[in-house]
């Protein structure tokens, strides 16, 4: 066939859509009511068969008392492999995040690439001889001299008199005069 005499591809209409998704989400429900209820049972045989009933009628308080310490005694064994299973679970989970950071650094990481840099022919020689290695540079000698300029310091005088001299109308008129 042409590009011009293609066949149109079917559409479902809006309400067969709905009608379909709404099928698929009951079925769904439906299988995960089942799912739950089979993991019900599975968990109440795993404990009649780990734990069998207890029968506590007709016993003394020795046989309770020994029933109690029994009873205990397999619950700390139980805590024990409970313990044992979440520090696994815990270290495994670590473990996981590790990977996935290494994963994302490895992935995000680009090595840059490297520059080539220009050496010269004695830099290149010096570099194999011995005698560069008991060259020492004198860096000092390639700085420039900078002339430091003296500040002037301003005398330190005693405040008391520049207070004195300043005060007043003739004070204010020595300052202005001086600003200028």
């Amino acid at each position: 066939m042409s590009e011009g005499q293609r066949k149109p591809k079917r559409k479902f209409a809006a309400t067969r859509r709905l009608l379909i998704k709404g099928k698929l989400l009951k079925k769904a429900e439906l299988m995960l009511v089942a799912e739950n209820e089979e993991k019900e049972m599975e968990k109440e045989r795993v404990v009649n068969e780990s734990v069998p009933p207890l029968k506590l009628s007709g016993l003394s308080v020795q046989e309770l008392q020994d029933l109690c310490k029994e009873l205990h005694q397999k619950l700390d064994v139980v805590d024990e492999l409970r313990y044992d299973m979440q520090a696994k679970v815990n270290k495994n989970e670590n473990e996981i995040v590790s990977l996935k950071q290494k994963i994302i650094e490895l992935k995000g990481m680009k090595k840059p690439s490297l520059k080539r840099v220009k050496k010269t022919t004695d830099d290149v020689l010096g570099a194999y001889t011995d005698a560069s290695k008991l060259k020492k540079a004198d860096f000092k000698a390639n700085l420039k001299t900078v002339k430091k300029e003296d500040d002037k310091k301003e005398e330190v005088t005693d405040w008391r008199k520049n207070v004195e001299a300043l005060s007043g109308m003739e004070g204010r008129k020595k300052l202005f005069t001086a600003g200028q």
